[in-house]
C-alpha cells in the first residue's frame, strides 16, 4: 500500500468540498442536528478506536461524554442579559476595578482538549459599575464553548464593554493547554497569557502599569 502525498490529500479534500460538504477532509454526512443524541456517536467512536462499548466498563461511557460535553459547552445557551441581569450600579468611583485570579475552564476548538486557568477582569467606571460576582459568570459563559484563547479573551472584553460602557476595559487570561501538554510538542509547564484592552486601557499606559502592579506582574 503507497501512502498518499500530501498532494494527494489536498485533492481528495478539494472532491470531498465539490461533492460531498466535506470538513478539512471528512465528510459530513448532514445527519446530526443541534439537539441530537450525542451517545451514538461516542459508542462508535470507541468502535473506532478498537474498543468494545459493551464491555462493562464502557457500557454508560457514551451517556457520560455526552452529559460531560453538554455541560462544557452550556454557554452556547446563555444569554448576557439574562447573566448581568440588571445588576448595574450607580457610582461615583473612577478608578480600576479588578476582578483576579477568576478560574476558567475551556475547550480548544481545534482538538477538542482542554485549556485552563485564569482571567483578571478589569474596568475603568463610567457612572456605573456591575455586579463583581458578575464578571466570573460572564467569563464562565465564554469559555463554556470551543474557543482558542486569543477569542475568548477578546469576547469577554467586548461584552463587558457591551453592557457596561466603562471608559476602558482590560482582560487578561493565562492557561495551560492540553493540547501542548497531552499531544505535539508535548511541554509540561508552558503557559499562554493573551490580553484585550478598549478604551483608556489601550490609550494610557500610565493605567495600563497600574494594572501590572495591581495583577503582581513585572512593568516594563
Amino acid at each position: 500500500m503507497t501512502t498518499p502525498s500530501r498532494d494527494d490529500f489536498f485533492e481528495e479534500d478539494q472532491l470531498f468540498s465539490e461533492t460531498c460538504g466535506a470538513l478539512g477532509g471528512v465528510v459530513d454526512i448532514g445527519a446530526i442536528k443541534a439537539g441530537d443524541e450525542l451517545a451514538p456517536l461516542v459508542t462508535g467512536m470507541l468502535r473506532g478506536l478498537g474498543e468494545d462499548p459493551s464491555r462493562e466498563g464502557l457500557l454508560k461511557t457514551p451517556r457520560r461524554v455526552e452529559a460531560a460535553m453538554r455541560y462544557l459547552t452550556k454557554g452556547y445557551s446563555e444569554d448576557l442579559s439574562e447573566i448581568v441581569n440588571g445588576a448595574l450600579f450607580d457610582s461615583s468611583n473612577e478608578d480600576i476595578v479588578l476582578v483576579k485570579d477568576i478560574d476558567i475552564f475551556s475547550l480548544c476548538e481545534h482538538h477538542l482538549l482542554p485549556f485552563y486557568g485564569k482571567a483578571h477582569i478589569a474596568y475603568i467606571p463610567s457612572g456605573k459599575v456591575i455586579g463583581i460576582s458578575k464578571l466570573p459568570r460572564i467569563a464562565d459563559m465564554f469559555a463554556r464553548r470551543l474557543q482558542i484563547q486569543e477569542n475568548l479573551t477578546q469576547q469577554i472584553a467586548d461584552a463587558l464593554d457591551k453592557v457596561l460602557a466603562p471608559r476602558g476595559v482590560a482582560v487578561v487570561v493565562e492557561a495551560a493547554h492540553m493540547c501542548m501538554v497531552m499531544r505535539g510538542v508535548q511541554k509540561v509547564g508552558a503557559m499562554t497569557v493573551t490580553r484585550a484592552l478598549t478604551g483608556l486601557f489601550k490609550t494610557d499606559s500610565r493605567l495600563r502599569r497600574e494594572l501590572s502592579s495591581m495583577l503582581g506582574k513585572p512593568t516594563a
